[in-house]
């Protein structure tokens, strides 16, 4: 997945200058609510570090986005599966300036791609807060179908939309 591209983005490995950015997105409730919620600094840190060490385990993980044009950090988007986690996942989350440019949907079409052709996954979903509206909204743009409604370990009710 490092080195995945598109159009007007690239797909890279975490670096010690988008911590900024990072911990600034989590530190907003606003921003951070659907992702695994607020964040102090230290656990923005550690969890950068975690989307590192998945890809070091697994192969695959949430990237850093960044613009071809600018080299700048746009967000993250990605596949997931931890040893709990119930199925490999599309997860996706954008910096508020880079919403609404079709970024979500350019770099999720390549990494739906990616995990369903490349890996061969047989199957991946999002797990969607039902109260967020913009996420179901680039899930079905992306393909998806809603399944089912299911306690997502200590996430609360979450829906699956699946991509097949």
């Amino acid at each position: 997945m490092i080195g995945l591209e598109t159009e007007r983005l690239v797909f890279r490995q975490w670096q010690n200058s988008d911590y900024k950015q990072f911990s600034e997105f989590y530190a907003q409730e606003e921003h951070a609510k659907y992702v695994g919620g607020q964040k102090s600094p230290e656990e923005s840190w550690r969890l950068m570090a975690t989307y590192i060490g998945h890809y070091t385990l697994k192969g695959y993980s949430y990237l850093a986005i960044t613009e071809k044009s600018t080299e700048k950090l746009i967000g993250t988007v990605g596949l997931w599966k931890s040893e709990p986690w119930p199925e490999k996942e599309l997860g996706y989350w954008l910096l508020p300036e880079a919403q609404g440019k079709g970024y979500g949907v350019e770099a999720g079409l390549a990494v739906r791609d990616y995990g369903l052709d490349t890996l061969k996954f047989d199957s991946l979903v999002s797990y969607i807060d039902p109260s967020n509206q913009p996420s179901v909204q680039l899930a079905t743009r992306l393909g998806a179908k809603y399944d089912q409604t299911i306690e997502l370990l200590d996430f609360g009710p979450h829906a699956i939309y699946r991509y097949k």
